[in-house]
């Protein structure tokens, strides 16, 4: 399944820093030279491996050699600072990315221009990016966020619906968390059936932001267990 072919390996712990570290390189690389599936590699939080110089290199070598096996690596971060801060990768990364990303910048507006000079972007990128999640289009429409994507020289502004328990399983909001938390108590069950019975109630609330739903279940602090309205009670 693609979850088997799945690997999430965390930097966060000091101590086990260089290990894991080696443990990336050396499985990427064997995978990588597999060629007859796709593979990709993302780092999330991309400066706490670009400031050990030894993965640093490592990327460097990887936006290089990545697309000659069917492979592709990504960067994910807050700050365009953190890549083009880096001596070793600024150039790699920068050149070999056909693809980028861009979620709300409003909050670098003043200092925008640095960006787009780093990401080669048009003045007609500009303004699609300052529209992300400014517009009146939200009517009518499941809660959404908006991204800028550029493929090559094209780019536009998109939107992102995900569904509920995807959202529920990703989410780092401690509201939500906590809600889930005391689902997967109450019902004492897995992860997945606790998602489950939580989008289910999410649903049947009428709520269609999750944070609002969120508090609703912790001021409550039980399951909510909600059941769908039957059609006569419509007309009650």
């Amino acid at each position: 399944s693609n979850m088997a072919r799945r690997w999430v390996l965390s930097l966060h712990d000091p101590l086990l820093f260089p290990l894991v570290t080696l443990i990336i390189m050396d499985v990427f690389i064997q995978k990588m030279r597999i060629k007859k599936n796709r593979k990709v590699l993302v780092i999330e939080e991309a400066w706490k491996a670009i400031a050990s110089p030894m993965m640093a290199e490592y990327i460097k070598y990887l936006y290089k050699t990545a697309r000659k096996f069917w492979a592709s690596v990504g960067v994910v971060t807050q700050e365009i600072q953190d890549i083009v801060g880096s001596p070793i990768v600024k150039e790699a990364i920068i050149n070999n990315s056909d693809v980028v990303m861009l979620l709300d910048q409003s909050k670098f507006r003043e200092r925008f221009d640095e960006i787009k000079a780093i990401l080669g972007l048009t003045d007609v990128d500009c303004k699609k990016i300052f529209t992300i999640n400014r517009l009146e289009n939200k009517e009518g429409r499941s809660f959404f966020r908006e991204v800028f994507i550029r493929r090559g020289s094209v780019g536009g502004v998109f939107g992102v619906e995900e569904p509920h328990e995807c959202y529920m399983t990703y989410t780092t909001e401690r509201a939500e968390k906590e809600a889930l938390k005391l689902y997967k108590k109450e019902l004492q069950c897995d992860h997945q059936h606790a998602i489950e019975a939580y989008c289910r109630d999410w649903e049947l609330s009428g709520i269609t932001k999750s944070l609002p739903f969120a508090q609703k279940v912790n001021q409550t602090g039980h399951v909510l267990n909600l059941k769908p309205k039957r059609k006569f009670d419509e007309y009650m």
